[in-house]
C-alpha cells in the first residue's frame, strides 16, 4: 500500500543520503497509513519507481524541486499527470537540524497540498515596436543589434560622439523624454526637442524641424539614459528596462530580456476592487487614501467617489490590499483565505508531528528562496521551528493575516524584506505596527513577536534567525477565513482576545487604526443626518420613524468623511477596537423629538435644528424681519406654501383681472359725454 498525503501518493528522496531522513519517524510525523519508503536517488537511478508511480495515474507529490523539469517532461510522456512539487532539501533537510527538522517536514508537505483559488488575469499584446533611449554611439549599437528581433527607433539625448551610419537601420531622432506612461504594450511618451535626422549629415548628425511636446507610443522601452528612471519603481514596470550604460553585462542582459518580449501574455489580476465599499471620497470631500499613498507603481488613480486601478501596471505589491480599511481592494495572488488556510495547515501540521514552539518565515519568492538555498547550502540553514511559507510580495500582508498567524499556533511571524523595495515597506511597517498593539494590548508581552528583517546577505539572515528570543508558547485557535477583511480580522482578533493573557473588552489604539467609533457632541448637533449621507461602510444610519442618529461600531473603518462632512464640527474620531458583541448592532448617538407643524401640527425636522434656524434667521434676514415672518421657519412645507399664498405681499400673486370691454360699453360712454360733455374715458370701467 503506497502512503499518502492528502489524497496524494508521496515520494520522498534524501537527495543521495544528505538528509537526514527516518521513514518511520517522517511516517509519525505525517499520519498516515501505508509504507513510506525513502528514496536515495530518484531522479537518476531509482526513476524507474518514479515512471511506476505515473502509471498508477494517482495525483502524486515529489519533495524535490531541483529535478521538477525532468519529472515534468516524463510525465508529459504519460499525458494530463496531476503532480506537484515541494522544496524540502533547502527549507528543512539541509540543515544542523538534522531529524529534529522532520516535524517541519511534515508540516511543508501537508501545505503543499493545499490549491489555492487562481486569479484571473489580463491579456497584453505587445507587436515589438521598441524605443532605445540613451546617448551616442552605445545607443547606437544597441538600437542595431536590437533591430534583428524587434522594431526599433533610436532617440538620442546627446549625439555629439556619433559618427552618421552610412546605413542607416533604425530610424534615428534626438530629443529628452518629459513624461511617460503605460506598459508593456502600452507606452505613451512625450518628447521636448524632438527632432528627425537629416539625412545629408556628413561628419556628425544633423536634425530637421525640432519641435517640444512631441508624442508617441511604443510597445518596449529600453532606458539607457543614465539618468532618472521615466517610472517609478521602474524595475517592475513590464517593458520598460532601465540600464546602466556603464555595465556592458547588464546592458546584455537587459538585451536578451528585451528580445523576448514580443508577443502576446497573460497578465495575472493581482487585486480586485469593490466600488460600493471603497471609502475614498463622498461629495468632493476625500476620506480615505490609503491604496493612492501607498501604490509604488502609480496603477491607481482619484476616480469619482472611488478609485481606478490600472492592472496593465499593476506591479502585485499588495500595499493597497494590505491598508485598505474595508476591504473595497483585496489581494488576489492568493486570496485571503488560502493564505490564512495555508498558515494553518503549517502550524497544525507541525504541532501534530510533535514541533513546539514554532516560528513562520513569510518572504518573497524571488528574494528569500534565494538566501534560504544559500544558508543550507553555507551555513546552518534553517533552524528547525522556523517554517517558510512564500509569498509573490510580502508587502501584501496586512495586519489581519499576520495575526492570523499567531492565532494559527505560530509563536513568532518574521517577515522577510527585500532591501531593494526599501521604498514599498511603510505600508507593512504601519501594518506590523498595529498588529504589534493588539498584541501588546491584550498582554502577549513580548515585542519580538512580528519582526520585519531587511537583510541581502544570507549570513545576517541566519544570524538573526538562529538568534530569535525565546517566546511563550501560543494557543492554537480553529478558525475559518470566510468573509470579506474586516469578517475575517474580527473572527482572528476574536479567537485571539479569548485565548489572550490579558483580555480586553475595549482597546485603545493608535492614531490612524480602521477601527473605532465616534464622539458627538449631542448638544451642537442638530441631526442633519449629513454624515449619514457621507459614510460609506453604513456604520452610521437614521431612523426613518424618529430623528434619530444610530451607529454600528464594528462597521466604522475611522475614515473621517463624517468629520469633513457635519456642518456644525460636532464629530470627533476615536480609535479603538470593541471585542463585546455590543460592536455589531447598532446604538443611538443622538435623538431628538420631532417638531410639530404651528399650523397643521405635522411632525417635520427635529426642534433643535427648527430652533437653531429661526434664532440664526429671525430678524437677522429680509426674508423673516418680524416675528409674524419668522413663524414659516417653524411651518411644513405645505403650510407654509398655503401661508404665503394667502399673504398680500406674495410675490408669487397675481393681479386683479380688468374687466373686459365691449363695443356697447364705449357707445354707451360716448352718450353719457355727450350729454354731460364730459371725456367718454370718465364713463369706462
Amino acid at each position: 500500500m503506497t502512503f499518502k498525503v492528502k489524497n496524494r501518493r508521496l515520494l520522498v528522496c534524501d537527495c543521495e543520503k544528505s538528509m537526514a531522513l527516518d521513514g518511520e519517524v517522517l511516517k509519525r510525523c505525517i499520519g498516515g497509513e501505508g509504507e513510506l519508503q525513502v528514496y536515495s536517488n530518484l531522479c537518476r537511478t531509482q526513476l524507474e519507481s518514479f515512471a511506476g508511480a505515473l502509471d498508477s495515474g494517482e495525483p502524486m507529490m515529489v519533495a524535490c524541486t531541483q529535478e521538477a523539469p525532468l519529472f515534468g517532461e516524463l510525465a508529459e510522456e504519460k499525458g494530463d499527470q496531476d503532480i506537484v512539487f515541494t522544496n524540502i532539501r533547502e527549507r528543512a533537510g539541509w540543515s544542523d537540524a538534522k531529524k529534529k527538522a522532520l516535524p517541519k517536514i511534515a508540516a511543508l508537505l501537508a501545505e503543499a497540498t493545499h490549491s489555492s483559488k487562481s486569479t484571473g488575469t489580463t491579456p497584453i499584446v505587445s507587436q515589438g515596436v521598441c524605443l532605445v533611449y540613451g546617448a551616442g554611439q552605445a545607443a547606437m549599437d544597441v538600437a542595431e543589434q536590437l533591430a534583428g528581433r524587434l522594431n526599433v527607433s533610436l532617440m538620442l539625448t546627446d549625439a555629439s560622439d556619433l559618427i552618421p551610419p552610412s546605413t542607416v537601420n533604425v530610424p534615428i531622432y534626438k530629443g529628452r523624454i518629459t513624461a511617460a506612461k503605460g506598459s508593456l504594450g502600452s507606452f505613451e511618451i512625450t518628447v521636448d526637442g524632438y527632432a528627425p535626422v537629416s539625412p545629408s549629415s556628413k561628419d556628425q548628425l544633423n536634425f530637421l524641424m525640432e519641435r517640444d511636446e512631441a508624442s508617441s507610443t511604443c510597445d518596449l522601452i529600453f532606458d539607457m539614459s543614465g539618468g532618472t528612471p521615466l517610472f517609478p519603481a521602474a524595475a517592475r514596470r513590464d517593458g520598460y528596462l532601465h540600464v546602466d550604460p556603464d555595465h556592458p553585462a547588464g546592458v546584455a542582459r537587459a538585451m536578451f530580456e528585451i528580445s523576448d518580449l514580443v508577443g502576446e501574455f497573460e497578465k495575472p489580476l493581482y487585486v480586485s476592487y469593490n466600488a460600493d465599499i471603497c471609502a475614498h471620497s463622498r461629495s468632493g470631500k476625500v476620506g480615505c487614501s490609503n491604496c493612492l499613498d501607498n501604490c509604488p507603481m502609480s496603477a491607481i488613480a482619484p476616480n469619482g467617489d472611488g478609485v481606478l486601478i490600472d492592472h496593465l501596471v499593476c506591479g502585485g505589491c499588495g500595499s493597497c490590499s494590505a491598508t485598505c480599511p474595508t476591504g473595497a481592494v483585496s489581494y488576489s495572488f492568493p486570496q485571503r483565505a488560502d493564505l490564512i488556510a495555508r498558515m494553518q495547515i503549517l502550524g497544525e501540521a507541525f504541532a501534530q508531528a510533535g514541533g513546539k514552539d514554532p516560528i513562520l518565515l513569510l518572504h518573497d519568492e524571488s528574494h528569500g528562496a534565494a538566501l534560504i538555498s544559500a544558508m543550507s547550502r553555507f551555513g546552518k540553514g534553517l533552524p528547525a521551528s522556523v517554517l517558510p511559507l512564500s509569498l509573490y510580495s510580502v508587502t501584501q500582508l496586512g495586519h489581519g493575516s499576520l495575526l492570523g498567524a499567531i492565532t494559527s499556533g505560530f509563536s513568532q511571524v518574521v517577515v522577510l524584506g527585500p532591501p531593494e523595495r526599501q521604498d514599498e515597506l511603510p505600508a507593512l511597517e504601519g501594518q506590523i505596527a498595529l498588529a504589534d498593539a493588539f498584541l501588546q494590548g491584550l498582554g502577549y508581552g513580548e515585542d519580538d513577536r512580528l519582526t520585519l528583517l531587511v537583510e541581502q546577505d544570507p549570513d545576517s539572515v541566519e544570524a538573526a534567525l538562529h538568534g530569535l528570543p525565546t517566546v511563550s508558547e501560543v494557543t492554537p485557535a480553529a478558525f475559518a477565513p470566510l468573509g470579506g477583511k474586516r469578517e475575517v480580522a474580527r473572527t482572528i482578533l476574536g479567537k485571539l482576545n479569548e485565548n489572550a493573557p490579558a483580555p480586553a473588552e475595549i482597546l485603545e489604539l493608535p492614531d490612524n487604526a480602521p477601527y473605532g467609533r465616534l464622539q458627538i457632541d449631542t448638544k451642537g448637533c442638530t441631526l442633519c443626518l449629513a454624515c449619514v449621507g457621507a459614510c460609506p461602510a453604513d456604520a452610521l444610519a437614521d431612523n426613518p420613524d424618529h430623528p434619530q442618529l444610530r451607529f454600528t461600531e464594528a462597521a466604522c473603518v475611522q475614515c473621517g468623511l463624517c468629520v469633513s462632512t457635519c456642518p456644525e464640527s460636532v464629530i470627533r474620531l476615536q480609535p479603538q477596537y470593541n471585542f463585546s458583541g455590543d460592536a455589531l448592532s447598532a446604538e443611538i448617538l443622538n435623538e431628538d423629538q420631532p417638531f410639530e407643524c404651528i399650523s397643521c401640527g405635522k411632525p417635520f425636522g427635529t426642534k433643535a435644528a427648527i430652533e437653531r434656524v429661526t434664532a440664526s434667521l429671525e430678524g437677522k434676514h429680509w426674508m423673516f424681519k418680524d416675528a409674524e415672518q419668522a413663524k414659516l421657519i417653524k411651518m411644513c412645507d405645505n403650510c407654509r406654501v398655503l401661508a404665503l399664498s394667502e399673504r398680500g405681499d406674495d410675490p408669487f400673486a397675481e393681479g386683479t383681472r380688468p374687466k373686459v370691454r365691449r363695443t356697447e360699453d364705449y357707445l354707451a360712454a360716448e352718450e353719457k359725454a355727450r350729454e354731460t360733455g364730459k371725456s367718454p374715458e370718465d364713463f369706462l370701467d
